[in-house]
């Protein structure tokens, strides 16, 4: 067994061990959004985070939820279209439900492989799909395409000239204005064959209440930025949007009547599904 293989068989070994890679000092995007969801993957510097957010955005996490259901619904849909290989980009922990098991009760040969920035998401992943030769997950960051686009887990596992689900669920803005969001999404974008979808999902600004939570974020965490629906929408330029469109998210395909007027957990995200023609 090969030395890397083995730093990531931590799970396995000892519970109270964590690899070094893992820096318990700092707040992670991963772990903080696991914490707004009510998992355990996270410390204390985590918590503290998702606390002072929900302090001045007490949704109690039911946006993040939201979120999380609206990606199901993504996956759902574009499995029922015959999308058979998935890129989610920004994947976050492993939680009560994922995407390769949205897919794969659809499609048992459903491919899916996982991107985070976070190495505790590479550890809890491998140790939960260590059976599972259909997924595979590897530490990136999204700002840089090109080694997520050539890393062989990806280019030599996902068939690019097929059609591919690529998913950006509450990551694109985790991105400033000056690190070119938009360039990027086009890159990916630009990589997909026809008939490929994408479904991004965004913090959107709807609400005033959102900018007391983005100050937060970029005080404690240095990211998190909220967008309006139209420059939500742009990242959509060039694909043939799902109906109903760039909504919020409770209100893309739900699955049970919406209640309106929504909440502040239901307006605090934004998101759709659009088809590459």
């Amino acid at each position: 067994m090969s030395d890397r293989a083995g730093r990531w068989n931590w799970t396995h070994r000892d519970p109270d061990y964590l690899p070094p890679e893992i820096d318990t000092t700092k707040p992670s995007i991963a772990r903080v959004y696991d914490a707004f969801l009510g998992g355990k993957d996270n410390f204390a510097v985590d918590r503290a985070v998702a606390t002072e957010g929900m302090r001045h955005f007490p949704d109690r996490g039911e946006g993040a939820r939201n979120n999380r259901a609206m990606l199901f619904r993504g996956v759902k849909y574009m499995a029922a279209q015959g999308i058979d290989q998935f890129l989610d980009i920004g994947s976050g922990l492993p939680t009560m439900d994922n995407t390769h098991s949205v897919a794969q009760r659809i499609d048992p040969a459903a491919k899916v492989v996982y991107v985070d920035n976070d190495p505790i998401v590479l550890a809890h992943a491998r140790a939960i799909l260590q059976t599972d030769k259909r997924t595979r997950v590897i530490t990136a960051d999204m700002r840089e395409p090109e080694v997520i686009l050539g890393h062989p887990e990806v280019d030599g596992f996902l068939d690019f000239s097929r059609p591919i689900g690529l998913l950006l669920v509450a990551v694109v803005h985790h991105l400033a204005d000056e690190e070119d969001p938009d360039g990027l999404v086009d890159t990916y974008k630009a990589r997909l064959a026809p008939g490929s979808y994408m479904q991004l999902t965004h913090f959107c600004s709807c609400a005033p209440e959102m900018r007391e939570l983005e100050a937060v974020l970029l005080q404690m965490l240095g990211t998190g930025r909220a967008r309006d629906m139209p420059e939500i929408v742009r990242f959509f330029d060039g694909l043939e949007l799902i109906e109903p469109g760039v909504v919020h998210v409770p209100e893309w395909r739900p699955e049970k009547p919406v209640s309106y007027p929504l909440d502040l957990g239901g307006v605090c995200v934004a998101g759709g599904v659009g088809r590459k023609p």
